[in-house]
């Protein structure tokens, strides 16, 4: 497929200044008159200038590419110590519609991940994630979605705009193909009480800013169930990202931002990756572009450390298996000898829907061990089935 069609090049002259020895500018193959050869990336980065979800009007509502700044940025920085199999392709063409930028995006996601190339997308608006979705409904299996944001975007509101209930939009999405979704780093004070029973009620893993400050390991397992991953941009405190209103003094740091992203990175099912609502308009010295270029840094870095972790009954893994007096009878976890990361074996409630192992952490191993049920296992098994 010829995927240059649905982009626009880069200006050389913006970037030719950052091919400066050892950092990823000089290492980055990107489309300024040549389309990149994206078959043999590992990573494709590509940007949107796409807004109209942030509002009701079907027209575009900014004139500065939000990618633009992230890769002057970003190219500036020295490569990690991994390989670097990065292209850039390029801003994807808006479609005439907001629908037709869904469908747009959709088609190049499913491409890149049908011939494993990771994109790392440069977004406009977090409605944007919808279109990233729409990529992995050929994949013909459940799939697991994670997304970091302040809010829950799943407002009834009719007036509402795209980017405040794309999740809903989602979660009603024919076929489903939805196995779970994480949401991690909500402020409850912007959540409808309505939207979070409906997450409660769907068995979805939903964690508080709170809960994320006071242990941001724990939310390693749920950024490693993903295949897909959505930041909003708005998860982060203003200090760190001046560049939206209304202005939020609380949110993760930029720290926890980056944690979080090589988090992701080391997932070895992770397939895509979106950055959205970033307004370089709002970003007066482009302290929000660096905390974005830092980002996408650390997970380029995090996927060069993947460790293929996969194949549990292999002498790769320790197996544990925990006893109980009632239903499980027996908890099975197991360790890998490499990472030490913990994973989780579930039973369906249907004999005939056999099991599933999902990542969890050494808190959920120290709890089984105390003879209590850990909330992933009943999240997973009520998903399940």
């Amino acid at each position: 497929m010829n995927l240059s069609i649905f982009f626009e090049p880069l200006n050389e002259d913006v970037f030719v200044s950052l091919d400066k020895p050892r950092t990823l500018g000089a290492y980055i193959n990107r489309f300024v008159s040549k389309f990149p050869d994206w078959r043999n990336a590992d990573i494709a980065l590509l940007g949107i200038n796409e807004s109209r979800g942030s509002s009701n009007t079907d027209e575009q509502n900014s004139a500065v590419a939000p990618a633009r700044a992230v890769r002057l940025k970003l190219y500036d920085l020295n490569k990690g110590s991994g390989r670097c199999k990065v292209v850039d392709l390029g801003n994807l063409r808006p479609g005439i519609t907001l629908e037709d930028t869904y469908l747009r995006l959709k088609e190049i996601v499913e491409v890149l991940i049908s011939h494993n190339t990771l994109p790392v997308i440069i977004g406009g608006s977090h409605d944007l994630e919808y279109g990233q979705y729409l990529g992995y409904e050929h994949m013909e299996r459940a799939v697991n979605m994670v997304t970091v944001d302040s809010s829950v975007d799943m407002t009834e509101l009719v007036e509402a705009s795209p980017n405040r209930k794309q999740l809903r939009r989602i979660l009603m999405h024919e076929p489903n193909y939805l196995f779970s979704l994480g949401q991690i780093g909500y402020q409850s004070y912007l959540v409808e009480t309505e939207v979070m029973a409906t997450l409660e009620k769907l068995h979805f893993e939903a964690y508080r800013l709170g809960e994320v400050h006071r242990s941001l390991q724990e939310m390693e397992p749920v950024v490693r169930m993903a295949d897909l991953l959505t930041f909003d941009i708005k998860a982060i405190r203003y200090q760190d990202a001046p560049c939206y209103e209304p202005s939020n003094p609380f949110g993760l740091t930029g720290e926890e931002a980056c944690q979080l992203c090589w988090y992701a990175g080391l997932n070895d099912n992770l397939t895509s990756i979106g950055i959205y609502e970033y307004d370089p308009e709002q970003d007066e010295k482009q302290l929000t572009a660096m905390t974005i270029a830092t980002m996408i840094w650390y997970f380029i870095e995090g996927f060069y450390h993947r460790k293929q972790e996969v194949g549990f009954r292999s002498k790769q893994f320790t197996k544990y298996a925990v006893a109980f007096d009632e239903n499980p009878d027996r908890m099975v976890f197991y360790k890998s000898k490499q990472s030490e990361k913990w994973w989780l074996e579930v039973e369906a409630l249907a004999s005939d829907k056999g099991s599933r192992i999902v990542p969890c952490s050494y808190e959920d191993y120290l709890q089984a061990s105390k003879g209590e049920v850990p909330n992933r296992w009943i999240l997973t098994q009520a998903r399940i089935g």
